[in-house]
């Protein structure tokens, strides 16, 4: 029986390139999501797709000698064709460039114009041209884009507005009553005291000065602006229609049950997004998580570099459930995660080969060493079973929990919790033992059942986030995959079951010499296809800037430069760059101010030693006091790094 409709969607996937490995994690958690969910019973519908519109496909269509919409067919496919290489079960998967998509973004852009909620005006601004956003001076980082710290250009264009003030009100007063609606609950803040308390400014929602977009219909020279085209997906994928004859399937499933985005767009979806639902008189969405980066090692990829990650790279070498298992186990609820060829590998051997792998292929193997494959529960019971038959029957409630508060990868570590348990039970009861006296071999039998059985509960949890795993260990077992509901129900596995004769390993471990050499293959192949040879050398040019003029040493003499210690690190209230950090610099500790927030947390600076100019007169920054200077590298795109000591030296030693 249904307990109801689900409908989930991820963020559409922008058509500028193929997506590497922190584009690819979100599609497998929404998968994670939306098998969980049709297992527990509800009418689940999953929606994901590609955003293809925009200045930056056009110039990169160009570049490419193509037109827009061949560079868009071409990367959507290879998006596409990873979702389907992970095995993603979603139900429908959009292209803003399908036809009846791009019919409604007309129809709505028309009847929020009409309704007075879209003018006509001129746009002057700062303009990011790869984030495709204006922005005041007051909004920039350091003079760079707040979002992704590029250059941003003087640029004025007519355009067409959106009255975002009209609804700001009613939306504070949305957000406050339903505290579900943002998560995690430091997104929702963000949101609320950066963008929306402060008061909203007028959207820009149609440019002139580029082409492939979807034209007003009323204005020609107008293309639909990007955030006004993407988000609409979500309500045009199920068959909304701005005149009032929206489908069966969307009154069925909208309003959407979850949107799950990366952090970096939260409030495009929690903004602009539940303000234009506003303005049509439709429901908002009952939540918007905004998930953190799965990051390549360092973050920083580059095909020249030959260090990008590609999803399916990964899934050919390792195999697709390794690399869901990975993406969603090693994913924190707020923080950024890590992967790298190393780690991946680590994973594999310690968790899927040894634990997992290593405790099927055992009790199969048993099984057909000492009954033929025949499992049999003989109700010998020992004290050490109760405590097995707890863990395992309660792990399905401990899964629940952890799922309904999107805590998905502490749900797959309650499931490997349970297969510990299953091979500590095999430390405990020694079967091999148990088998060389005759007189507890109805003991053994029952130890095997037992095993056999709590195996099988393991993979009715673990299908939704590995399913191909979870089936192949059902087969093993010659039994089909259980039903969530007799998920905390032990006993259930058919008496005289027979397993299978000749266990297939699930996961086999990895020489890290092979992993590593595979990962420099696919590196030589990246610099190849950016047109890196060992003639020209690495891609790094270097930056040349322009020269100051020249110092005398007693100059440079009178600056006192230190290493410092980072004890202690906060956000600057109501501001939107700076962080203030607590320095100790030998006996003593500055506080220093810096203008880096946009590139490193509070959290990531503590305990980091950085290089502090000392002697520098104290001066008050956004009503906070700062008594030095962080020093900092920047490279063209105005990305900043801080500038830490090669080998580890004690807090005060002087640089000179």
């Amino acid at each position: 029986m249904s307990k109801g409709k689900y409908y989930i969607t991820t963020a559409i996937a922008y058509t500028s390139g193929k997506p590497h490995i922190g584009n690819s994690y979100e599609i497998v958690l929404a998968d994670s999501i939306a098998r969980y969910k049709r297992r527990e019973g509800y009418d689940v519908f999953f929606q994901t797709g590609t955003d293809e519109h925009g200045q930056k496909v056009e110039i990169k269509a160009a570049e490419a000698g193509v037109t827009p919409k061949e560079f868009v067919d071409d990367v959507a496919g290879q998006i596409k064709g990873i979702c389907d290489c992970l095995n993603c079960s979603y139900d429908k998967f959009i292209r803003t460039t399908d036809t009846d998509h791009e019919k409604q973004v007309q129809k709505i852009f028309k009847r929020l114009y009409d309704q007075g909620d879209i003018y006509k005006g001129a746009y002057e601004g700062l303009y990011c041209t790869p984030c495709e956003s204006f922005w005041t001076e007051s909004q920039l980082v350091d003079g760079k884009c707040p979002d992704c710290g590029r250059e941003v250009k003087p640029a004025k264009e007519e355009a067409y507005f959106f009255k975002m003030s009209k609804y700001a009100d009613r939306l504070i007063e949305h957000i406050n009553t339903h505290p579900e609606f943002i998560q995690p609950v430091s997104r929702k803040n963000e949101m609320m005291n950066n963008f929306l308390l402060p008061g909203l400014q007028d959207l820009c929602v149609s440019r002139t000065s580029f082409k492939w977009g979807i034209p007003v219909t009323f204005d020609e020279k107008h293309v639909v602006y990007v955030w006004l085209d993407a988000l609409t997906n979500y309500i045009t994928g199920i068959g909304y229609d701005a005149e009032g004859n929206s489908t069966e399937q969307y009154k069925k499933y909208w309003p959407a049950d979850l949107h799950l985005i990366g952090k970096d767009i939260v409030r495009f979806h929690t903004i602009y997004w539940p303000i234009f639902l506003m303005a049509l008189g439709e429901p908002l969405p009952k939540q918007v998580f905004g998930h953190p980066w799965l990051l390549a090692g360092d973050g920083k990829m580059s095909k020249s570099k030959g260090n990008v990650i590609y999803a399916d790279d990964l899934a050919n070498f390792f195999g697709v459930d390794a690399v869901r298992y990975f993406m969603i186990h090693e994913m924190p609820f707020e923080n950024d995660g890590s992967i790298t060829w190393e780690l991946m590998t680590e994973r594999v051997n310690s968790d899927l080969a040894n634990v997992l792998g290593n405790l099927v292929n055992r009790t199969i193997s048993m099984s057909n060493k000492y009954f033929g494959g025949v499992v049999e529960d003989k109700k010998v019971t020992d004290a050490v079973d109760d405590d097995l038959k707890a863990v395992v029957t309660d792990t399905a409630n401990r899964v629940a929990a952890k799922m309904e508060d999107l805590h998905v990868a502490d749900a797959i570590t309650e499931i490997f919790t349970l297969f510990k348990r299953c091979n500590k039970y095999i430390d405990e009861t020694e079967p091999w033992v148990l088998a060389k006296d005759e007189a507890k071999k109805d003991r053994l039998a029952t130890v095997l059942y037992n095993l056999c059985e709590s195996i099988n509960i393991g993979a009715g949890l673990l299908w939704p986030f590995l399913p191909e795993t979870a089936e192949k260990i059902c087969k093993q077992l010659n039994t089909k995959l259980r039903d969530f509901d007799t998920l905390t129900t032990f006993g259930l596995l058919e008496n005289g079951n027979k397993v299978t004769e000749t266990p297939e390993i699930l996961f086999a471990r990895l020489d890290i010499k092979d992993v590593l050499a595979e990962a420099a293959r696919i590196g030589e192949i990246q610099k190849a296809e950016a047109g890196v040879t060992e003639e020209n050398g690495e891609e790094e040019k270097g930056i040349d800037i322009p020269s100051k003029d020249e110092i005398e040493y007693g100059d440079f003499d009178k600056l006192q430069f230190q290493v410092g210690e980072i004890i202690a690190c906060e956000e600057v209230k109501n501001s939107k760059k700076l962080l203030c950090s607590q320095v100790r610099i030998g006996s003593k500790v500055k506080q220093i101010v810096s203008g880096i927030k946009a590139y490193y947390k509070p959290e990531e600076m503590v305990g980091k030693k950085v290089m502090v100019l000392v002697n520098l007169k104290p001066a008050t920054l956004a009503g906070v006091l700062s008594e030095g200077m962080l020093l900092c590298a920047e490279d063209e795109n105005g990305n900043l790094s801080l500038m830490t000591p090669e080998k580890d030296m004690p807090p005060g030693a002087e640089i000179c």
